[in-house]
């Protein structure tokens, strides 16, 4: 296939490219600098300048593509009115991808984040929560998949918070930014929330899969590590930074400190036997063992 992809040169989308071009296919990335189109035409992929907010490219980009795979999103978690620009934007973009695929049969595969199933692990049956700082991606996202019943072979991969590479990543990558700037490897109450977790790589070879042979209108769980604790996030992070563990106060993370408090541990089983899916590279605290003091 031809593939458009959006965010193709985040931690994510480089692992995507690598992964599609790997299986024989073709790709167009989304870019939106000079550094940026660089970096996707190294990978071996086409660069196509611009952003989120250029309806008219990201329109007649999907409509040429084979399938499509979208991943960019802003990630501006200054504050809750950034948060909120980011959402709204992202939503827009969407919506057109889906619009230029109308009636064609054709793949769209979008993300989301994993859902939170008190007191076990979330499943793919679980619905994601619309409500919440990040409540306006989950509608964008269950608007895209019922698209299903307009002729477009949409699916979403659900990710877990953190998305990891050689200790980089996610919100255990947020972690240690905040580590860093305030000297301290904090977690919130008792630290006992889990967080699931996985590789990019894993998580790519996920999104070749669900461009490939998903069904229309089904979510699938990229999750490597049901859970780890945010505390034992915390420790691994404050050993490699040389920085105390505690407890730090939810203003410390700003509009995303309801998402840190709670305990969301997720399954990928279904997925994991529904497209033949399975994990394998390095988890989470032990990729963690990269970070660079």
């Amino acid at each position: 296939m031809r593939v458009f992809i959006t965010g193709g040169t985040g931690l994510i989308g480089f692992a995507v490219v690598a992964e599609l071009l790997g299986n024989g296919h073709t790709v167009v990335a989304l870019t939106r600098s000079e550094a940026s189109a660089q970096a996707a035409s190294d990978a071996g992929a086409e660069p196509l300048r611009g952003s989120l907010t250029d309806i008219d490219v990201l329109s007649q980009a999907a409509a040429s593509a084979d399938g499509v795979i979208h991943l960019a999103f802003s990630n501006d978690f200054s504050s809750a009115e950034a948060l909120s620009r980011s959402i709204a934007e992202e939503g827009a973009a969407l919506a057109a991808l889906g619009e230029a695929l109308i009636d064609s049969g054709k793949p769209l595969v979008t993300c989301s984040g994993t859902p939170q199933a008190p007191g076990r692990p979330a499943t793919e049956a679980d619905p994601i929560p619309t409500d919440g700082p990040v409540g306006g991606r989950a509608r964008s996202v269950m608007a895209t998949l019922a698209l299903s019943s307009r002729g477009v072979r949409v699916s979403a991969v659900r990710l877990p918070r953190t998305v990891h590479n050689n200790g980089n990543g996610g919100f255990a990558g947020l972690l240690a930014h905040i580590a860093r700037q305030s000297g301290v490897s904090g977690y919130l109450g008792g630290g006992e929330q889990r967080w699931p977790s996985v590789h990019a790589r894993d998580a790519a070879r996920l999104f070749r899969l669900a461009l490939e042979k998903a069904e229309a209108g089904t979510a699938w769980h990229a999750v490597g590590t049901e859970g780890d604790s945010m505390r034992d996030i915390a420790a691994v992070i404050g050993r490699r930074l040389a920085l105390p563990v505690q407890p730090v106060p939810a203003e410390t993370y700003g509009p995303l400190a309801s998402i840190f408090a709670a305990d969301q541990p997720a399954s990928s089983a279904h997925t994991q036997q529904g497209l033949g899916w399975r994990p394998s590279h390095t988890p989470l605290l032990a990729d963690l063992e990269n970070i660079v003091p």
